[in-house]
């Protein structure tokens, strides 16, 4: 049988950048099994297959190297862009439905995909001490921020963790700890951030690890995007604005950029959304 996956760039900016993921459509017929086998030849962070749901426009699955999780943000981008590059959606909104949750997806007249995830769940913060030792920066540092760790997900469950300006690039991530740490805790990586000086048109930078799941590091992360705007949202009080932009993929040479947005009734999330650019770079041929 053979399968064609579509190669897919999300999160570019200005056509450069991005997170690679593969999209499979028409996987209606294909078993887990043979998803994660795609996903392996891929060889992506994530791969995606479309298939048909009774409910949802579209039922949507994600697939890393190793296993199968419940939703995949830039996966997420690159499959709607990808629906909308081949004429088989047009602008407006749809609705996937993922392991996470049934979940409204925008296309924008200019081609911006706009996803929204679930609702934040806060779960708990993590010490100082413990998140040095994943990530190579000092616990005295790391308190500086005046910012908590904690782990945060709107789909996946992430640790967001603030750093000084000018330590993010010094991160030095411990994988074998980061993955028994994620296992034991059930959680998926790690989200650090650093927050952009006042004149810049960034809100944070970002690198995102995930070792467990087979990424060492991740140039675009939409889950990790939209638990940091909720985090963002919590923590840094009313003076400022609900809507974010975030840059990641700068240590692996491949900067991409997210928008992030919440909105917000009295002082609780009721949306969050994450937004971008993708661009398709290739296609790839496997034979089950």
């Amino acid at each position: 049988m053979k399968i064609d996956a579509y190669l897919v760039n999300a999160f570019t900016f200005n056509g450069t950048g991005g997170n690679p993921a593969g999209v499979v459509l028409h996987a209606d017929h294909l078993s887990d099994d043979e998803k994660l086998t795609i996903a392996k030849a891929v060889g992506y962070s994530e791969t995606a297959f479309v298939a048909q749901d009774d409910e949802a426009d579209f039922a949507v699955s994600f697939f890393t190297t190793t296993d199968e999780v419940d939703f995949c943000g830039h996966a997420t981008l690159a499959t709607f862009s990808t629906l909308y590059q081949k004429g088989m959606i047009s602008e407006g909104q749809y609705v996937q439905r993922t392991k996470a949750g049934l979940l409204a997806v925008t296309i924008a007249p200019d081609g911006e995909i706009v996803m929204e995830q679930k609702l934040p769940e806060y779960l708990g913060e993590l010490g100082y001490e413990v998140v040095s030792e994943l990530i190579g920066i000092d616990a005295a540092v790391l308190a500086s921020t005046g910012f908590p760790v904690e782990v945060i997900s709107t789909g996946l469950d992430d640790i967001i963790v603030p750093v000084p300006h000018g330590y993010l690039d010094q991160i030095r991530v411990n994988e074998e700890l980061l993955s028994d740490f994620c296992r034991k805790h059930q959680l998926v990586g790690l989200h650090a951030f650093e927050l952009c000086e006042k004149d810049s048109d960034l809100t944070a930078s970002c690198r995102n690890f995930a070792p467990l799941f087979g990424i060492p590091e991740e140039s675009a992360t939409g889950s990790a995007s939209g638990a940091l705007a909720c985090y963002l949202s919590k923590h840094l009080g009313g003076n400022h604005s609900n809507r974010f932009i975030f840059e990641q993929g700068r240590a692996m040479n491949c900067t991409s950029r997210m928008t992030a947005a919440v909105e917000l009734k009295e002082h609780d999330i009721i949306k969050v959304m994450v937004g971008g650019y993708a661009h398709e770079i290739g296609q790839q041929q496997i034979f089950l």
